[in-house]
């Protein structure tokens, strides 16, 4: 059964240094007709999987970029959302947005189509950086962004920010934080940068033109951060998520949580029905599919009852609650140490994990280790 449907909007009008994302410039692209396309996307896979979509708990528009849709075009998207997914059960609908592309007349046609999330990419507050990773907002799109949305109804705000960017100081990241907390948010999601292929940056990096902080710079700026959350009264939940009480993304959590989703749209991922799978990312390709009545499907993997098991260690593990023995054990019909009891042990003794009757999470020395610790459980078939 899926929990979640996340719904991909390739489109920007601006393109991140950074992001390795499916996406496209908006300008003289098949916007309209991709619309139309996810619509009939979403016919074939709901009339494929009725049972899968009883109780959809949330739904999230990413990209790309949802807010570089017209408000013409946001009103379609959300039309055939409500008529192809059920809404009754849905608790969580989140937009990604841009400082910059958020007008009065968008905000009003994504609250008046249920969304009761916005999810804002900021990344920092110091113009010279984000010049640097290709953001093109200010400080005061920012804050009359923020201002606006919350006039149009929208309370549950989160703000993306970034860290190890090419030569940011501590001191910039301070500034980005101050920042940050004065807005009063109910929730911020901080990343390091890392530098994929297919990006500008890669490039960039590949030509030794890309400077960036050192290792133990970009630790020390996660070990503020985490402290700077704590004294603002924000929770850390998940490695690089903070929110108050109340204000988790429980869309983020289904993917911690190893369970189901609907993936929509061009380069879209999703699992359902125990298949992980991927779309067609180039827009012909996917919208050729579609119209053809056909599953843009371009690749799919039947998940090995072995690798459900790695899934649910490292996904969940990102959570700072860890795994928990009750839902393993459910999930798998064995407790969590006949599989892992050595690892467990290993990285208990150097300090990276903690039990108890509850389950296994991640130290705060872990955090910094993170993705290391998660190998750990990639065991040999």
């Amino acid at each position: 059964m899926a929990r979640g449907v996340y719904i991909h909007i390739p489109f920007c009008h601006q393109i991140c240094n950074y992001c390795d994302f499916n996406k496209f410039y908006f300008k003289n692209q098949p916007v309209d007709e991709y619309i139309e396309a996810l619509g009939k996307e979403m016919a074939l896979v709901t009339k494929k999987y009725p049972e899968h979509f009883r109780n959809i708990e949330t739904i999230f528009l990413g990209g790309g970029t949802p807010t570089a849709l017209s408000p013409e075009q946001l009103d379609k998207l959300l039309t055939y959302i409500h008529a192809y997914i059920p809404m009754s059960s849905v608790k969580e609908f989140t937009s990604e947005a841009n400082p910059d592309e958020l007008s009065a007349a968008k905000l009003q046609v994504l609250f008046d189509g249920g969304v009761n999330r916005l999810s804002m990419g900021v990344q920092s507050f110091d113009q010279g950086l984000l010049q640097k990773i290709g953001r093109t907002h200010s400080n005061e799109h920012v804050y009359e962004t923020i201002a606006l949305a919350k006039q149009h109804g929208f309370h549950n705000i989160s703000i993306d920010l970034m860290y190890g960017l090419p030569g940011q100081t501590m001191a910039q990241w301070l500034d980005s934080l101050e920042k940050a907390f004065a807005l009063d948010l109910p929730h911020f999601s901080a990343y390091s940068l890392i530098v994929e292929p297919k990006t500008i940056f890669y490039n960039q990096y590949a030509k030794g033109k890309l400077h960036l902080p050192t290792e133990d710079l970009e630790a020390d700026m996660y070990d503020v951060l985490m402290q700077e959350m704590s004294l603002h009264g924000l929770q850390q939940y998940e490695i690089s998520n903070f929110a108050k009480p109340g204000f988790h993304s429980e869309h983020n959590k289904i993917y911690w949580d190893n369970d189901e989703y609907a993936g929509f749209g061009a380069g879209a991922h999703g699992y359902l029905a125990g298949i992980r799978y991927s779309n067609h990312g180039p827009l012909k390709k996917y919208m050729d599919a579609v119209f053809a009545e056909e599953l843009p499907i371009v690749h799919e993997h039947e998940v090995t009852q072995a690798e459900k098991r790695e899934e649910q260690m490292f996904l969940g593990l990102r959570k700072t609650e860890g795994v928990m023995h009750s839902i393993y054990e459910e999930k798998f019909n064995e407790p969590m140490n006949a599989q892992y009891e050595q690892v467990i042990e290993k990285l208990e003794s150097e300090g990276l994990l903690e039990h108890d009757e509850r389950g296994i999470r991640l130290t705060r020395k872990g955090r910094f280790v993170g993705n290391e610790v998660f190998q750990q459980f990639l065991l040999e078939d």
